[in-house]
């Protein structure tokens, strides 16, 4: 079993930065992504080491649907869909990706509606909830929102300078997370490294891939900030 693994935050077609992380770390088997990885054309990378990745609310979801039912495959790159999860060499990783919209929340995932420049299925809604808390012995749990409560300073509405703090956190990816309770739960998202203890969870938001990454203890799961520029 190896000792150590990988999380890298939102890529957001930075696909030069994740291929320096994980061409520097030969000794790190795969490695977990918090979503926002397509390009703005919708373009996946092929990582130079298995990436396993859940979807952000900026992604191609044409392919990821492809990607779900198998339609198309990139090599070293595999979908955790929502509400599922994946066991890789005895971790079980589970995802739950996507923005919360209140207005779509109660739509089913097939009746999200599909549209060129507000494609709705960025969002998780309901069913997707109660399917990732049906799950058994998570040992991580990804999701690209944060859990509440999560305060972060943002820049006004009104007065771009000045930066107002602000609980972003929402009450559903809690909801998963207390649930499955996992031994580390990581999220992206707000672009920030930030990290503590929500009921006993170890809890993280994990930074830009051009900025920082994690690794990860396979044992403890203790983890550990490095810079992404050496």
């Amino acid at each position: 079993m190896p000792s150590l693994f990988g999380i890298v935050g939102d890529i957001h077609g930075n696909f030069q930065a994740l291929a320096r992380i994980l061409s520097r770390h030969p000794e790190i088997p795969y490695w977990l992504c918090v979503g926002d990885v397509a390009s703005q054309a919708g373009a996946y990378p092929t990582p130079p080491a298995p990436l396993y990745f859940i979807q952000g609310n900026n992604e191609s979801f044409d392919r990821l649907a492809a990607f779900r039912r198998g339609g198309e495959t990139v090599p070293n790159l595999h979908f955790i869909p929502n509400g599922t999860a994946v066991s890789i060499d005895r971790l079980e990783v589970a995802g739950l990706g996507g923005t919360f919209a209140p207005m779509w929340y109660e739509t089913p995932v097939a009746g999200l509606p599909v549209k060129a420049k507000d494609d709705k299925r960025r969002h998780f809604v309901h069913e997707e909830v109660e399917a990732c808390k049906q799950l058994k012995n998570v040992d991580v749990l990804l999701t690209h929102e944060a859990p509440k409560p999560f305060w972060i300073d943002l820049p006004s509405s009104t007065t771009p300078t000045r930066k107002w703090r602000r609980e972003v956190g929402k009450a559903p990816i809690a909801e998963v997370a207390d649930t499955l309770k996992p031994r580390l739960h990581c999220f992206g998202h707000y672009h920030v490294q930030a990290h503590y203890d929500r009921g006993g969870i170890p809890t993280v938001c994990v930074n830009r891939v051009n900025r920082s990454y994690l690794l990860v203890d396979r044992t403890s799961f203790a983890w550990e900030v490095r810079p992404t520029e050496t």
